[in-house]
Parts: structure tokens; sequence; C-alpha cells
């Protein structure tokens, strides 16, 4: 029993952890261990004698290891020393290191990468991945034990008791008469199950090609070469059901055929099949139920594509599916309300602005017109021209498409009326189009892509001599170039022109009317119908403007 305020006896380990911060010490000054095995063994000592004036009852804790068990100094400092004493790493396996985690990185990247493309892409391809390779594994496993633990057991005691009966068949034949066999193969034909027939003396017939699956023949092979000790001949092939065997004694040969289910488990299949069948509706209860669970998947995907791309949301769209799939299709439809209103409230204030700022241009147009051609009045009607254009630029670029809905449109008309309409230019243009792609009918926002078009004609127009229109489809896009043999902007400058308000210094910038937003609301445009625009060197030594959209 203890007294209040006694406590029982705790085994230290203060030398071993001294013994540790020694060897952390003269590891990190190797010069000097002797004045670092004095410090510590000081140390050591002080924290002992302070320990038990602290308790004068308790025993010294040095005292708890026998001394027999106390290593001595030269032994402790001697790993130490030889741990500071070892050579630097040479610089030839430094560089191997290096060479080596470099290859290593290079093949696991290119190993990564090749199980990349081996593996689909898709989902639903993936998923099923999952469910079919742990089925097959399964599947393997069970075969396996099955065929090691059932059906190899039971096939080499068939054959052995099948070996057993016909090598006491033979010591029967040995000791009756040879003039007699009828009771023997009657005996061996009632009791063992086996045709017995007596040939006469003579060679073997040859051996007959092994199977592929060999089992039978070596288990069956094995048991007769055992038990029966004399020459044999087995043939499993020649007949569909029975198995042959033929034992060469003095003065004659004996026939034996048995059945198959005498020397192997022939309801081994039964197993196979129930198997295989079982793992065959497993998947198919698998597929039927992943494929409810992916379609939901799908059909946000086609949705937020559809409203990506400007075009309505299909209306039996509805959040179905797992709990996470609803919140994300929620979460869509939420957004898409977000955005619609957004959209709505800007155009309807852009369509108030418009009307109030048009109707005090209608004003001012007016007035200058009573002030009749005076050049002041010449003037101030050029500056409202260009406050009327700018002023139209800067409500395109903020209305965007208008909210305007696709409708099924003929690309060979709209880009016929195009170019009827750039013909007011005053600048050669050329119409290019496939034939068999004339009357390609697209779902467009009609207005919306003209007007991109025609902001990259009339900025062709502005800077060039000459223009081409192309217009085809190339897999599953729509592309519409325009070309120009314009002075053409820098590579640089290509990513900033697309900004809107965005000025270079160049030729093509120099027009006071040129507001900086015709390619930003073709973009605009572009990106609406799910495409974009890019920007290159034209055939011509100009600009070329590239639309794309997808079909």
């Amino acid at each position: 029993m203890l007294a209040r305020g006694d406590e029982p006896e705790r085994r230290s380990l203060l030398p071993w952890h001294a013994l540790w911060q020694w060897l952390r010490r003269g590891r990190k000054d190797p010069d000097t261990p002797s004045s670092t095995a004095t410090a510590t063994a000081t140390a050591t000592a002080t924290a002992t004698a302070t320990a038990a004036a602290a308790a004068p009852d308790a025993p010294a804790r040095s005292s708890i290891i026998p001394a027999w068990l106390k290593p001595p100094v030269w032994l402790l400092a001697f790993p130490a020393m030889l741990w500071n004493r070892l050579p630097a790493t040479p610089q030839w396996l430094r560089s191997f290191g290096t060479w080596f985690g470099r290859v290593h990185r290079r093949n696991m990247a290119y190993i990564g990468g090749w199980l990349g493309d081996l593996l689909p892409k898709g989902l639903y391809a993936r998923a099923l991945i999952i469910i079919i390779a742990p089925i097959v594994v399964l599947e393997g496993v069970i075969a396996f034990v099955f065929m090691e633990r059932h059906w190899q057991a039971v096939t080499r005691r068939l054959s052995e008791a099948t070996a057993r009966d016909i090598a006491a068949v033979i010591d029967i034949y040995q000791q009756y008469p040879k003039n007699d066999d009828s009771q023997l193969i009657e005996m061996a034909r009632n009791r063992l199950n086996l045709s017995m027939q007596v040939l006469p003396s003579g060679d073997l017939p040859a051996p007959r090609p092994k199977p592929f699956f060999a089992l039978l023949d070596r288990a069956l092979s094995d048991e007769i070469r055992k038990q029966v000790q004399r020459p044999f001949w087995i043939d499993t092939l020649g007949q569909s059901r029975h198995v042959e065997i033929r034992v060469k004694l003095d003065d004659a040969i004996l026939r034996f055929v048995a059945t198959r289910s005498q020397t192997y488990a022939s309801n081994s299949h039964i197993f196979l099949l129930w198997m295989i069948g079982s793992s065959v509706i497993l998947l198919t209860v698998a597929i039927l139920f992943l494929r409810n669970q992916i379609r939901p998947i799908l059909r946000l995907a086609e949705a937020a594509d559809a409203f990506g791309k400007g075009r309505k949301v299909p209306e039996d769209f509805r959040p179905r599916g797992a709990r996470e799939v609803r919140q994300a299709a929620t979460a869509f439809l939420e957004m898409r309300d977000r955005i619609t209103t957004h959209v709505e409230q800007r155009t309807t204030m852009l369509a108030g602005v418009s009307h109030d700022m048009r109707t005090i241009l209608t004003r001012f147009k007016l007035e200058l017109a009573l002030l009749g051609d005076t050049p002041e009045a010449l003037s101030l009607q050029s500056d409202v021209r260009e406050m009327q254009h700018m002023l139209e630029d800067y409500l395109a670029f903020a209305k965007g498409d208008g909210g305007e809905e696709s409708t099924p449109t003929n690309l060979r008309e709209l880009l016929q009326e195009i170019y009827d309409e750039a013909q007011y230019f005053g600048t050669p243009i050329e119409l290019k189009l496939r034939k068999r792609r004339q009357d390609l009918v697209l779902p467009l926002k009609r207005q919306a892509f003209k007007r991109a078009i025609t902001n990259l004609v009339s900025n062709a127009a502005r800077y060039g001599d000459q223009i081409i229109i192309r217009g085809a489809v190339e897999g599953q896009w729509l592309r519409i170039e325009v070309d120009d043999n314009g002075p053409g902007i820098p590579e640089e400058e290509r990513a900033n022109v697309f900004r809107p308000f965005y000025r270079i210094d160049h030729a093509r910038n120099q027009d006071e009317g040129n507001t900086g937003l015709g390619l930003a609301i073709a973009r605009d445009i572009a990106k609406s119908h799910g495409g974009d625009i890019a920007l290159g060197v034209s055939s011509m030594g100009g600009l070329r403007a590239i639309i794309s959209v997808p079909l």
C-alpha cells in the first residue's frame, strides 16, 4: 500500500536520453568528442544531483541500471566518431542518383500517359471497368480454388479407384485359367462397370496426341503406372463419353473401356456454368443500374452545353438521379435563372437608355438642320454622327446577342446577304463557298451572327483593298474566314485587340471613328454560339479572322 503523497517507483530513461543528446552534440561537433562527452557527463551528473536534492528519499536514478549494463564511454563515442569520419559522397554517385531520378520520373510519366491513353475517357466506360474488373478477378480466383481444391482432388481419387479396379482385374486374369474369360468379363462389367476385352498379344497402338487440357491423361496415367506397373496405352479423345485403356501382358492385351464419370468429376462444368451465368446476370443488372445513374449526368451536361451556346435548356430537364447529381442540377437551374434575370434586366435598361439617347440625338440633328449649311453646323453634324455611331457600338457591346433565340439559318443565304450589303463599303469582295455545303442549315442567332461577320468585313474594308469571305464545314465545326490585304496585326497584339476599347498604335486603329469594340462584339457573339474567333495571317498578306462555331 502507498501512503498519500507517495508515488510508485518509475524507471527513468535519463541515461539513454543523455546518450542520445551526447550523440547529437558529437555529430554537430566532430572535432571535440572528448569535451562533448565530458559536458554530457557533467550535465547528466548535474541532473542526477538535482533530482536527488529534490527527492532525498528517492533512490538515485543511475542506480536503477546495473553497472554491468552500462557501456563504457569509448564504446558510446565510437559510432559517432565513425559517422563523422565517413567520406563525402562521390560526385559520380551523386550524378548517377540525379540521372536515375530523372529517368525514373520520365518513365513514370510515360507509363502514366500510356495508361491514360489506354483507359476510356467516358464516365460510363470507366464505371463499367470498375465493376467488371473485380468480378473477373473474383471469378478467376474462385475458379482456381475450385480447380485446385475440388476438381483435381476428385479427379485423382476417381482415377486412383479406376486404376485399382484395373489392377485387380489383371491379377484375377492371371490367376484364372486362360480358356474361360467370360466369367471375368461379366464380373468386370457388372461389379466394376468396366468393359473388358482380351486381345491377342502384340504391340500397343501409337500414343495419341495429348489434349490441350491434359489433366485427365496425366492423373489417370500416373495412377495406372503406379498400380499396374506394366506397359499401357490410354486414349481419352477417341470416344466422347468413354476412356479406353490397354494393358500389355506377357501373352495378351487387356482392353478396358470406362465411362468418363468413373475417371474424373464430370459435373464440374455445372458449377462453372452457374458461376458464369450468375456473373452475367449480376453484370447485366449492374449495367442497367449504372445506365440509370449516368443518364442524369449526361442530361445535365447536355443542358449546360445548350445553355452555354445560347440555346434553350430542354423543357423536360428536371433534377434526377443521385442526391449529388440532383444538387448539381438544381444549382445549374438556379444559376440559369439568375443569369437570365440579369440579362433581361440589363437588356431592358439598355433599351430605355438607347431610346432616351437617340431621342436627344434626334433633337440635335433637327436643331442642326435648322442652322443651315454653315461650317459650324457641318462640323457639329459630323460630331453628332460620330457620337451616334459610338453610342450604337456601346449599346451593341452591352446587349451582346440581345437575348435572340437560335433559328434554322441557311448559311448560303446569310453569307450572300452579308456579301450584298458589304458592296457599299466600296472594296472588292469575293465570296467562296464549298458547293456541297451551299444549302447547309444551322441553328444560329441570325441577326447576332450576321453582326459578327459584318464587323469583321467592315474592319477588313477599313484597312484593306481586297476582301475574301470563305465558308466551310470541317468536321463538327463551321468556319467563316474573312481575309484582307491590309497591314495586319502583330502577333503579340492579337490577344489584346479583343479587349473592349483597346487600340494599338498602328495603321489599323488610326481611324477616329473606331471605338475598339468591333472585334470584342464579334467574339462575344461567337462565344454565345459555343465557338470563338482566331486571328492569323492571310494568304494575301493581311489579317485573317476565323469564326468557328460547333454544328
